[in-house]
């Protein structure tokens, strides 16, 4: 396996998979995040997340740069996950940054990571259509980012109540 992308509802239990799913890999384990802690109910959700993630991940900040992330933590880090893609695009949007190209970077960078690399994110589509523009944005941009990922990785799965589906490979 060299990339797998993860992808499920909220709550769907993909970052659990997706964390075993690296944990049965030899060597050091680096784990990108891309979320930000604006406020308390996010601040302990990281928490929660880095305490089960235990002492073998070293953890790397990448809010936006997540290309430059993969590439600097493949030198430090024998398997990398990133969790997740769609808090990434969020946080491009709200800086009205040029999506499109970080898309492309983006799988340049998936498929040129040397180590095994695992990318968790949510499928958006399945709810009703958004009511204003951002938010159809939005859900526009993570299909489009969902796809152009699962194209680049040589795997993809989609967790549902906990189960992995496999889609590719």
């Amino acid at each position: 396996m060299t990339s797998l992308l993860v992808l499920g509802g909220a709550r769907s239990g993909k970052s659990g998979y997706a964390q075993r799913r690296c944990e049965v890999l030899p060597g050091r384990l680096g784990y990108i995040a891309t979320a930000q802690a604006f406020d308390a109910e996010m601040e302990e959700r990281i928490a929660r997340h880095q305490n089960e993630r235990g002492g073998r991940w070293s953890t790397i900040e990448a809010p936006t740069d997540l290309t430059g992330a993969i590439r600097d933590a493949a030198a430090v880090a024998d398997v990398l996950m990133v969790d997740c893609l769609t808090l990434w695009l969020s946080n491009l949007l709200l800086a009205e940054a040029d999506v499109a190209a970080a898309r492309t970077a983006l799988v340049d960078a998936v498929l040129g990571c040397p180590v095994p690399l695992i990318i968790v994110a949510n499928e958006v589509g399945y709810g009703i259509v958004p009511d204003n523009a951002l938010a159809r944005r939005f859900r526009d941009e993570a299909g489009w980012l969902n796809q152009a990922v699962a194209a680049a990785c040589r795997e993809v799965v989609l967790v549902a109540a906990g189960l992995p589906l496999s889609l590719k490979g």
